[in-house]
């Protein structure tokens, strides 16, 4: 048998071997790399488009399997499994995942607790406002808060059908598209799923739902860094992501963490910029005072340290607290302050955004 012979058999065993994100074969789509061939052992570099721990796993095993079914027992099979890069895993080519969205925004947090969902549905509110068409996916699986920010706990999406094919079909609210983990669980249930179980709930979200025609799809990500993020970043192709923090110094260390998740290689995902939440109190008797109860210009520091934008500064104000909770997000209210800084962050969203394409042209 020659060596030329033994990489075509390889290879056509290896076609079974379907890459789950992209639908296609691996070998159709020209993901494995320096194939050799030494004797009875066989490696070569693998290239997906999930870098996460469990897929790598399941990779790995769907190509032993097929070389042992395909070729025969006995080899040794190593394999590198890198993550897909970015120039082909956003090419329009290969996306399957929301393509009728022209920009994809992920609001993450370095930790739980600085208002990173209160961000996310207030700039998505904005937007719509600004007659911009909007979806908002919660992918913040263990505590969905969307549903109660929208005052649509008890909805159920519905399915509708398109070309044949059955979709679950978002709710919308104050002109935002939705979804949520939340719809899908009573609301006093806890959440409780390991991360594979997690993910692929939270992929039916993307994949499995119609969203139709947007401008803006937000993502409300989990707090932290974890397999769901990576999961999510290397299923949906993001125009970028914003981080949010409150300027507190535990969580600006936080913040950091989470943005060089995003600056990862293997994630390369750039940041819009950064929000501070929390920023100054202001008491609703004395409105025009300011009282840095967290500490003063924390994330406007680190925004500088990572040369990105200060997307916003937010205050803490009793009212968004209590809009939030009725459902009205703040921004609807017409002038006051808390508003007017939801609406000048949707603002320099949009800006920034346009910036980052232009750079890329």
């Amino acid at each position: 048998m020659s060596k030329e012979l033994s990489i075509e058999k390889i290879k056509d065993a290896l076609s079974y071997v379907i890459e789950p994100d992209l639908k296609k074969d691996i070998i159709a789509l020209d993901l494995v790399k320096d194939l050799i061939i030494d004797g009875k052992q066989i490696s070569f570099t693998l290239y997906i488009n999930n870098p996460a721990m469990h897929s790598r796993k399941r990779m790995q095993e769907a190509c032993e399997h097929a070389i042992e079914r395909n070729i025969g027992k006995g080899f040794k099979v190593d394999i590198n499994i890198e993550a897909l890069p970015p120039e082909n895993k956003r090419a329009s080519e290969l996306r399957t995942v929301l393509p009728g969205v022209k920009y994809i925004v992920a609001v993450s947090s370095g930790k739980g607790g600085v208002g990173k969902s209160t961000v996310a549905s207030n700039l998505a509110v904005a937007l719509a406002n600004m007659d911009f068409k909007v979806g908002l996916i919660d992918a913040d699986i263990y505590g969905p808060s969307v549903p109660t920010m929208f005052d649509v706990e008890n909805e159920k999406p519905n399915l509708t059908e398109v070309n044949g094919k059955t979709y679950i079909k978002p709710i919308e609210s104050h002109g935002v598209k939705l979804l949520s983990i939340g719809f899908f669980a009573d609301l006093s249930q806890a959440i409780v799923w390991r991360g594979p179980m997690a993910t692929k709930a939270l992929n039916q979200m993307f994949t499995d739902s119609y969203w139709g025609e947007l401008d803006f799809m937000i993502i409300d990500l989990p707090p932290g860094t974890g397999d769901i993020h990576l999961s999510l970043i290397q299923l949906v192709p993001l125009t970028g992501a914003i981080i949010v923090s409150t300027p507190q110094k535990v969580a600006l260390s936080d913040a950091q963490k989470g943005a060089a998740m995003f600056m990862l290689p293997s994630v390369n995902v750039p940041i819009l910029g950064i929000v501070e939440n929390m920023s100054w109190f202001t008491p609703a008797e004395l409105p025009e005072n300011k009282y840095f109860i967290f500490g003063k210009d924390g994330a406007k520091k680190l925004a500088e340290k990572l040369n990105v934008p200060l997307l916003g500064q937010i205050p803490l104000v009793q009212s968004i607290c209590e809009a939030g909770d009725v459902g009205r997000p703040v921004v609807m209210q017409e002038t006051t302050p808390q508003a007017i800084a939801f609406r000048e962050l949707a603002r320099n969203v949009i800006n920034t955004i346009v910036k980052t394409n232009l750079a890329k042209t």
